[in-house]
């Protein structure tokens, strides 16, 4: 438990090395395990990254407790961050979830503040399991209502954007995520520069049913 909540930490790091997020903004988190207890591992609120110790990491069971990483220290509870209820929908829904990130990345939250989906404009949209990535409706953040508006965005996909506020994705993994936060904010600012000349060609249902299909069997296989 202790090797995994130091990857989380690093993770954590990485997001702000790959401008993910600034200051205390976004939050991680990974399926976990702790005296038995199903959970996750979640990033503290209103704490910056680079501050983090292993310690400072929450572990939240799946009924909303939190629990203390050592009987030494069962004082010390950090408080989880505020949008633990959306990361525990997603674990409790989608079995294939090993971590999920959340990012206020600037193009992200751009195109959140339009409150559209991003359209197939590129084929590289069929990489987080569809042909568009949508946004979920507006919710104050850290609520319930939030988590059910991304709940359903992420139907049938593994990112989707929060109006006015940023971007959601999920991965098998701590790496996963990651790769998935930074390609989801690199196709952000592709759409962002591409409509700032005109209004992007679209790819067809049949080709992006293609794509997907593609998608199916790509990357390594051993």
């Amino acid at each position: 438990m202790l090797k995994l909540r130091r990857r989380l930490i690093d993770t954590a790091r990485y997001m702000g090395d790959h401008d993910l997020c600034v200051g205390t903004s976004g939050n991680l988190s990974v399926r976990a395990e702790q005296d038995g207890r199903r959970g996750y591992l979640i990033t503290p609120t209103g704490m910056r990254y680079g501050d983090l110790n292993p310690e400072d990491i929450v572990f939240m069971a799946m009924d909303g407790a939190r629990a203390s990483p050592s009987v030494k220290a069962p004082k010390n509870l950090r408080a989880p961050s505020s949008e633990w209820r959306f990361h525990r929908d997603i674990y409790a829904r989608r079995p294939e979830a090993g971590a999920v990130l959340h990012a206020h990345s600037p193009f992200a939250v751009s195109l959140s503040c339009l409150r559209g989906d991003i359209p197939p404009f590129h084929y590289m949209i069929a990489r987080f399991g569809g042909d568009s990535v949508r946004c979920a409706r507006y919710a104050t953040f850290g609520t319930q209502a939030l988590s059910d508006a991304a709940q359903e965005a992420l139907e049938g996909r593994n990112a989707c954007l929060l109006a006015n506020h940023g971007q959601i994705v999920h991965g098998r993994d701590l790496e996963q995520a990651l790769a998935l936060g930074i390609e989801l904010e690199a196709l952000c600012e592709q759409y962002w520069r591409a409509r700032q000349i005109g209004e992007p060609i679209l790819l067809g249902s049949e080709e992006m049913r293609a794509v997907l299909e593609k998608f199916g069997a790509y990357g390594q296989t051993a």
